[in-house]
């Protein structure tokens, strides 16, 4: 049995966080960060049966062309994606009345699409443009506090990344972790493929600076520079190796899809960006209920 501090439930049984009860989750979750844009990707719905708000996590479900459907706003950070994916899955694959685990044949695998906003690193790659993750780096070390990460984890792909970048010892150490290749397979044909880098902040962690001084000056110039087995990095963000970690370690499929708002190498950017993150929307909502 789980304990109580544990696994914190509300008093009208839903989940500490997202105040969402096992009923109200569908198979297939979408991931915003903000949480107007959970409520503007629930207007697509056909039907909303349900939704909930607590802080920054708004959910909504509903169905679209006959396709049940959750969307949840996690606010920013892979700090808040560790809340979101353990609380996603406990409403799965917990059974929230004897606070046991349920057994393997009875658990659920959840399909999870998030839809960022992210800024490039290569200059081939426009503003406006979508790129869609086929791997995940995370500089933000998260998932080297769970047990068994390296199940997931690309060794290999780490090892170089380290090497090649000259890692400082004081930073987190870097993980790398391919997404769900059927996700990836049904939007191949909608976004750039990518190797994205899911930093632990805005400023420093992706080598902006305002005010104060980056402790390592060449720090991207490095990271742009990394290349292993044909893939080089494309993006920086902030969430998509949280959810690529622990949906993969927790038996859930995932993909993170990013709209290029920000140009890092020409040093451009696009602050009106609704019109193309809508786009993605409509996008995804069309391959996910086979609405295309």
């Amino acid at each position: 049995m789980i304990a109580s501090s544990e696994l914190i439930l509300n008093e009208d049984g839903s989940i500490f966080h997202l105040h969402l009860r096992p009923e109200e989750l569908a198979d297939t979750v979408i991931l915003v960060g903000d949480p107007g844009r959970s409520d503007r990707i629930a207007r697509y719905f056909d039907r909303i049966e349900s939704s909930a708000a607590n802080r920054e996590f708004r959910s909504h479900t509903g169905t679209l062309n006959g396709v049940r459907l959750t969307v949840v706003s996690t606010g920013i950070g892979c700090d808040n994606i560790d809340i979101v994916m353990n609380e996603l899955d406990a409403l799965a694959n917990v059974d929230f009345a004897t606070r046991a685990v349920r057994p393997p044949e009875r658990r659920r695998s959840l399909r999870i699409v998030r839809l960022g906003t992210s800024g490039a690193l290569r200059p081939e790659i426009r503003l406006g443009d979508r790129v869609m993750s086929v791997v995940s780096g995370g500089i933000d070390g998260l998932l080297n506090f769970y047990g068994g990460s390296e199940s997931v984890c690309d060794r290999a792909m780490e090892e170089a990344f380290v090497r090649q970048t000259g890692w400082g010892d004081r930073l987190a150490r870097p993980y790398f972790v391919h997404n769900d290749p059927s996700l990836i397979e049904l939007f191949r044909d909608t976004a750039l493929p990518g190797l994205t880098l899911s930093a632990p902040g805005f400023y420093a962690p992706q080598g902006r600076v305002v005010r104060l001084p980056l402790a390592d000056p060449a720090y991207v110039e490095r990271i742009e520079r990394f290349e292993f087995e044909g893939l080089r990095p494309t993006n920086f963000e902030m969430e998509s190796s949280a959810i690529a970690g622990l949906s993969a370690m927790l038996g859930h499929r995932a993909l993170t899809i990013c709209t290029i708002i920000a140009q890092r190498v020409a040093r451009e950017s696009r602050p009106d960006y609704d019109a193309f993150v809508r786009e993605m929307v409509e996008i995804a909502l069309a391959k996910l209920t086979g609405g295309e």
